[in-house]
């Protein structure tokens, strides 16, 4: 093929339609028109990036709270589970365990009294209100008691949350037994 040092009909008519040559036209940037929406579209989708990730954040910290509040709310319950139902008596390391029928009507719950004492605890504490009620069950004689656990919290987005659990706990029955029963050493 013979390279031809001159433009053909073809090369200049394809220069005009595509705008390439030494015209204004081909030499000039992008209008002030053209900056200005392409920053408006760059700035919608920037602070909607921003947005959805505020709302991830929150949902992490709703979820990580509530996981807390369900280890907590469990964590007593189990101790609760271990305790006598009418008769106060001494732990293993010598702290005295309160009978379940003289546990109080409602009271606030500090985490250092279930898990051990630290940085992280305080902090646990600080954050979450933990409020456990004590209730005769109705129609039970006073033999079983009704006991919820709440525990509040506020949100990283200051929204208050709340995680509610109940148990029954009732004389003689299987939680009774283990303690009473189970542990007699003779």
């Amino acid at each position: 093929m013979v390279s031809r040092p001159y433009p053909t009909p073809q090369t200049r008519d394809a220069r005009r339609r595509f705008g390439i040559g030494s015209t204004p036209r081909a030499r000039a940037g992008f209008s002030l028109a053209e900056v200005i929406m392409a920053t408006f579209v760059m700035i919608f989708g920037i602070s909607s990036c921003i947005i959805v990730l505020q709302g991830g954040f929150r949902a992490i910290d709703t979820a990580r709270n509530t996981t807390l509040a369900a280890q907590i709310m469990q964590s007593e319950m189990e101790r609760i589970r271990l305790l006598p139902w009418d008769t106060a008596s001494r732990d293993a390391t010598g702290n005295l365990k309160p009978a379940v029928i003289r546990l109080p009507a409602s009271e606030r719950i500090r985490l250092p009294s279930i898990f051990p004492s630290g940085a992280t605890t305080s902090q646990l504490d600080n954050r979450f209100t933990i409020i456990r009620t004590v209730a005769d069950t109705p129609n039970r004689n006073g033999e079983m008691k009704t006991i919820t656990i709440t525990i509040t919290w506020t949100g990283i987005d200051g929204s208050r949350h709340n995680r509610t659990s109940s148990t029954e706990y009732s004389k003689n029955g299987l939680y009774d037994y283990y303690y009473t029963k189970a542990d007699r050493r003779s």
